[in-house]
C-alpha cells in the first residue's frame, strides 16, 4: 500500500522528524519522501507499508501528530481541520481498492477508539456520497468544525466523538487512485486574481476534468499561488493544465512564475509533459534508458 498522510506543520523541522519516524519505526514501512511547506505550514509524508502494518503505522503518524501538533496556535495558507489532516490509502499494481477501503474503515474506527479524535471517511471509502470530496468534508476547517459539528447532524463523524479534538481537530481518512498534487505561483499578491484563476481551471466550476484547485495567498512572498489536485493525470494532463493557467494569467496580466510537485509523482506524468513540449514523434517510453534497465532487471 502507498500511504499519503498530510500533517498540520511545515515550519518545526523537530515535530516534522518526530512524525516521520514514528511512522518509519513501524515493520516494513519504507519512508519515501517527506515534503514540507511553511506557507501552507504542512507536511506530505509518501510511504509504502504491507497490508498487515498499514494500520499500526498510520495510528503511529496519528498519535505523534496529536502529540507535537495543537491546531489552537496553527496558522497557514492551506485550509485544514485536523493535526493529521488527511490520510488516503493509494492502491499499487494489482491490488483491489476495496483493501484500501477495509484499511481506513479500520483506521478510522482505532483513530476514533485511541485517540478520541473525530472521523469522517472520504472518497472510495465515503459512507455518504456528498463526503466522496474532502473539500465538503473539510468545509470550514478546524474553527467552522468546532461550532457546527456538534449542533449539525450533517456534519456529524462517521467514527468517534460529535466534537473536534481540542488540539488535533478531526481527521478525513480515505482510499483514493493516485494523485499529483501540483501548485503554480504567479507573480501577484492579489489573492482574487489566484482564485479567479482557480475557478476557471477546476472541474467544480466548469474547468478541467479531475482538476481540483484553489486560489492561495502567500504572505509576504508577493506571489500568489493556484494549488491544486489532479485525480487522473491520464484523462487530463499536467500540460493541460498549465496551458489552461497561462492562457488564463495571461488574460488578467499576471505571469506565471514556476511550478512545484508536491509528494513523488508517476514517471509518465513527466514523460507526458516532456513529450508535448518536445514535439516528440513516434517516441515510445521503451526509449527511456531508466525504463528499459528496469525491465532487464
Amino acid at each position: 500500500m502507498e500511504c499519503v498522510p498530510n500533517f498540520s506543520e511545515g515550519r518545526r523541522p523537530e515535530v516534522i522528524a518526530a512524525i516521520r519516524d514514528a511512522v518509519g519505526a513501524i515493520k516494513g514501512v519504507r519512508i519515501l519522501n517527506v515534503q514540507s511547506d511553511a506557507d501552507h505550514n504542512r507536511f506530505v509524508l509518501t510511504y509504502v507499508a504491507p497490508e498487515s502494518h498499514a494500520v499500526d503505522a498510520a495510528m503511529a503518524g496519528a498519535r505523534a501528530a496529536r502529540e507535537h501538533i495543537d491546531l489552537r496556535e496553527h496558522e497557514g495558507a492551506h485550509p485544514r481541520m485536523g493535526a493529521l489532516d488527511v490520510f488516503p490509502f493509494v492502491p499499487l499494481g494489482d491490488v483491489p481498492m476495496a483493501r484500501c477501503v477495509a484499511l481506513a474503515e479500520t483506521l478510522g474506527a482505532r483513530i476514533a477508539a485511541e485517540l478520541d479524535i473525530p472521523v469522517y471517511l472520504y472518497e472510495e471509502a465515503a459512507r455518504d456520497p456528498k463526503r466522496v470530496n474532502l473539500e465538503y468534508v473539510r468545509k470550514g476547517g478546524f474553527e467552522g468544525l468546532r461550532e457546527t459539528m456538534p449542533l449539525d447532524p450533517a456534519r456529524r463523524p462517521d467514527f468517534g466523538p460529535a466534537a473536534v479534538h481540542p488540539s488535533a481537530g478531526a481527521v478525513a481518512v480515505g482510499a483514493r487512485r493516485p494523485l499529483i498534487a501540483f501548485n503554480v505561483y504567479l507573480g501577484t499578491a492579489d489573492p482574487s486574481l489566484a482564485k479567479a484563476i482557480a475557478k476557471a481551471i477546476r472541474h467544480s466550476s466548469g474547468g478541467l476534468r479531475y482538476v481540483k484547485g484553489l486560489g492561495l495567498e502567500m504572505p509576504g512572498t508577493g506571489m500568489t499561488q493556484v494549488s491544486m489536485n489532479l485525480t487522473n493525470f491520464k484523462a487530463t494532463s499536467i500540460v493541460t493544465v498549465m496551458d489552461l493557467i497561462r492562457a488564463e494569467a495571461a488574460r488578467w496580466g499576471v505571469p506565471v512564475l514556476h511550478s512545484e510537485v508536491v509528494g513523488l509523482v508517476p514517471m509518465d506524468a513527466l514523460l507526458d509533459a516532456a513529450q508535448a513540449f518536445l514535439q516528440l514523434r513516434d517516441f515510445s517510453r521503451d526509449q527511456v534508458l531508466e525504463r528499459r534497465l528496469l525491465q532487464e532487471e
